[in-house]
């Protein structure tokens, strides 16, 4: 008998679909049922080991084990199914193919879910994507581990049945126990749950100089580079950046658990990812776990960090093939992955910020402590990030001690991220009514080259200052124009419709490490 079940394969961070066509007939003899099962449409290990999964499973929900040859296809068969999520529609197809359980219903639903020798159920990945393929298919319903009930239950229009157990999804496939669809009103987990961080400006003791620059980064999208000695609280305050960024949008939002469920890194019974993501990479961290990729590409961190902050702590000591293939996916706010078989593309829009000491030693140009590093030192230190990578990055901030008067302080700070974020939103107003007619460009950060001239134009005075801050720090055109765009959302900040002199002061002066002498 032939039965057909469905489900889903994530391809990027989008979902097709894949018919699973499970036939059976022909007697096998005792000593060749080891061989009864075939499995064909382009299958990893993982689909492969499923029918040494399944006859547990079978024998542990109260069902008896087919003893006859099965044969199972996975179609489109050019396309390469991973994973073990396929476990649970082979094994319901092999029920209803040899009469175990009714067959009728069973094309009306996507059905997934990873198989215990129990008969339990394991959460799978990319849920998300794979509930909106079935609705935009028409189906009626999505039955997977209940793990991911919520998760796919933000997708309206589809009924999802989150079962714990191989019993439980035949039951509602049979309609014999009443379980209800799970239901989640996606605009309202949204409103509630959002910005809802558990850090705050408010808990950084002085520092008001660096929360400016990091006002201005998220104002204008801005990368930016925090130099300073080991505890200013560089770190503090990169954790913090992402409580003054503008709240994700809702789109914003199923973008984000698109990328987090397809890279397995939602939590578990998560509906949508509420807040901005902050991800911060170890320095041991390879090329391919940070841009994405590998035999069956996965997102990498940049496009984990999609809509939020990717931190990088001690930037100079990442390798430098790792940091230099960013280069290209900080341009275009996007990753391909290009296979032989495949091409992948990954979302990858974040603010990049890295923070690192100033020297080996950490105490290079610090006012209390001295540097103990040779000549030289320093310079090869600062000199293994390289240029190109640093001209991406618009802001470079040099972070002091903090006084012991302002730590000992009882009062708390003036500043907390509720009027950061209050004056951050109304300079990304100004900004989207600015880009309203171009595509994907919603702030500075992200001005096409084109525009720079005639958004960020300057008078006599800045052109003059400009001229005179290029000529001695030797800067690029990349460089030129990234002051020009830190200019503009500084005017912004203070809404003014021309950019002042002090705008663009202000904007040379986050080019700490293009200073002459400044390595020594």
């Amino acid at each position: 008998m032939l039965i057909k079940t469905f489900a889903g394969a994530v391809h990027g961070v989008d979902a097709q679909t894949i018919t699973i066509e499970v036939n059976t007939g022909g007697v096998l003899s005792p000593d060749n049922e080891s061989k009864g099962y075939y499995i064909v449409g382009l299958p990893d290990s993982a689909v492969k080991e499923g029918h040494i999964r399944l006859e547990p499973a079978l024998k542990n929900s109260g069902y008896k084990i087919p003893r006859v040859k099965t044969f199972i296809n996975f179609a489109p068969a050019d396309i390469r199914k991973e994973g073990s999520a396929y476990d649970l529609p082979m094994a319901i197809g092999m029920l209803a193919a040899t009469d175990q359980i009714p067959s009728h219903g069973i094309e009306t639903f996507f059905i997934m879910g990873e198989l215990s020798l129990d008969g339990s159920l394991r959460p799978i990945k990319g849920a998300l994507s794979i509930a909106i393929q079935a609705r935009k298919q028409g189906f009626r319903g999505f039955i997977l581990p209940v793990h991911n009930a919520r998760e796919a239950a933000i997708v309206a229009g589809l009924d999802v049945y989150g079962v714990s157990s191989l019993k439980e999804a035949i039951d509602v496939l049979a309609g014999g126990v009443e379980i209800q669809p799970m239901v989640v009103n996606a605009r309202e987990e949204f409103a509630n749950n959002l910005n809802n961080y558990d850090v705050d400006f408010s808990d950084v003791r002085g520092q008001e100089n660096i929360k400016r620059a990091l006002e201005l980064a998220a104002a204008g999208g801005h990368n930016v580079i925090l130099i300073g000695p080991p505890g200013s609280g560089k770190t503090m305050l990169a954790r913090r950046l992402p409580t003054i960024l503008p709240p994700l949008t809702l789109h914003e939002a199923l973008e984000t658990t698109k990328i987090h469920s397809v890279a397995g890194v939602l939590p578990v019974d998560t509906s949508l990812v509420t807040t901005r993501p902050f991800r911060s990479p170890h320095h041991t961290i390879s090329d391919v776990a940070l841009v994405g990729g590998g035999s069956n590409p996965m997102p990498g961190e940049i496009s984990i960090a999609h809509n939020g902050v990717l931190f990088l702590d001690e930037l100079p000591e990442f390798k430098r093939a790792v940091l230099e293939v960013m280069r290209q996916p900080m341009e275009e706010r996007r990753v391909t992955i290009s296979r032989a078989k495949v091409s992948v593309d990954y979302p990858a829009s974040f603010m990049l910020v890295a923070s690192m000491n100033p020297c080996p030693c950490g105490y290079y140009n610090h006012p209390e402590k001295d540097c103990v590093c040779g000549p030289g030192v320093v310079k090869r230190y600062v000199s293994k990030i390289s240029g190109p990578l640093l001209d991406r990055i618009d802001l470079h901030v040099e972070v002091t001690p903090v006084s012991y008067d302002e730590l000992s302080s009882r009062e708390r700070a003036k500043l907390n991220s509720g009027d950061i974020r209050a004056r951050v939103l109304v300079a990304r107003e100004i900004q989207a009514k600015r880009y309203e007619h171009l595509r994907d460009v919603y702030c500075n950060a992200h001005m096409p080259s084109r525009m720079v001239r005639e958004v960020c134009h300057l008078d006599n005075a800045g052109l003059t200052l400009l001229k005179t801050a290029m000529e001695r720090l030797q800067l690029s055109a990349r460089a030129y124009d990234r002051i020009l765009k830190v200019a503009r959302t500084a005017a912004d900040l203070s809404g003014s419709e021309h950019i002042r002199i002090e705008d663009l002061a202000e904007a040379i002066h986050y080019r700490s490490l293009d200073r002459e002498g400044w390595a020594g």
